[in-house]
């Protein structure tokens, strides 16, 4: 059963906060590298974004809180699912947002369809391969029909204005007391106060999502292994 659910946008903070709320004691926090490390997921990914009736409890099972994609595109789905539930929007600078967004989609999902890998990387791409349909569907309903996960992000003004849109569809359907907009630049009082955790005495968790994701698909190229970011992950 969720405690906290995550509304942003990929690129948003959402690695830094999956290790910010596990510290606080909400995780394990489900994030995209639970998929990939997790590769039997995708068959409950693929079962929501196909539209069958969904059991969240069986989707997210023993994760206490979710960020990133593909379950934050279902932010309002939990919402109404877990009613108690807190709902955190990740946000940033929406045009240093979208260049994260491009070097995302050029270092990973493209390399989905190169081909020529060694046999350990195409075991745990396989796998990948399979949620590409669900990611497609689920940046089309963020970006726009055209959009596609092995190509490119919208140009930078549509991109922006689609991040606003998605801004200011979830503020308008959550409730203001249940709702904390934040960008991870803010450090640990915000959101601590809108949980009600203690403020920890160690820095706010800055993760670089682009090296991580450079060195983890290096690695998984090369050997066919995950490697995350996160202790213990």
């Amino acid at each position: 059963m969720l405690d906290v659910i995550g509304a942003g946008f990929p690129r948003t903070g959402t690695s830094s906060m999956k290790a910010a709320l596990e510290r606080l004691g909400f995780g394990p926090c489900y994030h995209m590298y639970e998929v990939l490390t997790h590769p039997d997921h995708v068959d409950r990914w693929v079962a929501v974004a196909e539209g069958r009736e969904v059991d969240w409890d069986r989707v997210l099972a023993g994760y206490r809180s979710a960020m990133d994609w593909p379950a934050s595109h279902f932010w309002r789905e939990q919402a109404a699912a877990y009613p108690e539930a807190k709902v955190v929007l990740t946000v940033r600078d929406p045009v240093r947002w979208h260049a994260s967004m491009r070097t995302l989609i050029s270092s990973g999902p493209r390399m989905l369809a190169a081909g020529d890998l060694p046999p350990a990387a195409e075991r745990v791409l396989g796998s990948m391969r399979r949620l590409a349909p669900v990611m497609d569907s689920i940046g089309r309903a963020a970006f726009g029909p055209d959009f596609s996960m092995a190509q490119d992000m919208p140009p930078v003004e549509v991109a922006v204005e689609f991040f606003d849109l998605h801004t200011e569809a979830v503020k308008r359907a959550i409730e203001p007391e249940r709702l904390l907009v934040f960008d991870v630049r803010e450090g640990w009082e915000p959101l601590c106060a809108f949980l009600g955790a203690e403020v920890p005495d160690e820095p706010f968790p800055h993760l670089n999502d682009a090296d991580a994701m450079k060195a983890m698909l290096a690695r998984l190229t090369t050997e066919g292994v995950v490697s995350s970011p996160f202790g213990g992950g």
